[in-house]
């Protein structure tokens, strides 16, 4: 007997993680495997205190691209709060040694950082890379969603947030400081 008593129904809290949505393009992906290793349509869970790594090496990356020609570690996405906020930032920073890494209009050199703006265009090499970022509401995770793209984004992009690098970003054999080159003769 409920004696007109109100119910109150709990129901749990659902939290949003935040979500780096990456969505990539090189013009050689459909006949290359480049996005073999990564976890395609599918959102994962990163800790916000690890950096997420991109580039080849197994190892040290979480997220491997198979492409000789981008470095060991190519890029490096750091999460980070300010003070009496609830959200959750990023900075990019480039760990290629031999080349640059473009962040919309801006160019970052060995181990420079930036914040990473709501909507970006990173490019390196010939590959174009959009990530979008989807607040959310917990402090200690956030997701990574990897999307294939059928067109460069940069096509879709305003020219304002292009930059010219053509010749400095499509260095085709990245070498780090501790590979060694062997010239036969």
């Amino acid at each position: 007997k409920l004696n007109n008593t109100k119910l109150i129904t709990f129901l749990p809290k659902i939290m949003f993680l935040p979500c780096l949505q990456i969505k990539l393009y090189h013009p050689q992906q459909s006949c290359k495997g480049f996005y073999g290793r990564l976890p395609l349509g599918a959102r994962r869970r990163h800790t916000a205190d690890d950096p997420l790594r991109l580039g080849r090496d197994t190892e040290t990356c979480a997220y491997v691209l198979l492409d000789p020609r981008v470095s060991r570690k190519q890029l490096a996405l750091y999460a980070y709060h300010i003070p009496q906020s609830s959200e959750m930032l990023f900075t990019i920073q480039n760990l290629s040694q031999r080349g640059r890494l473009s962040v919309n209009t801006s160019a970052l050199g060995y181990l420079e950082r930036m914040d990473l703006p709501y909507k970006a265009l990173i490019r390196f090499g010939e590959y174009e890379i959009l990530i979008i970022r989807e607040s959310g509401e917990t402090k200690a995770n956030f997701e990574v969603e990897f999307e294939v793209l059928a067109a460069p984004p940069s096509r879709e992009t305003p020219m304002s947030m292009m930059n010219n690098f053509s010749a400095e970003l499509s260095v085709r054999n990245p070498l780090e400081s501790d590979e060694i080159t062997t010239v036969l003769i």
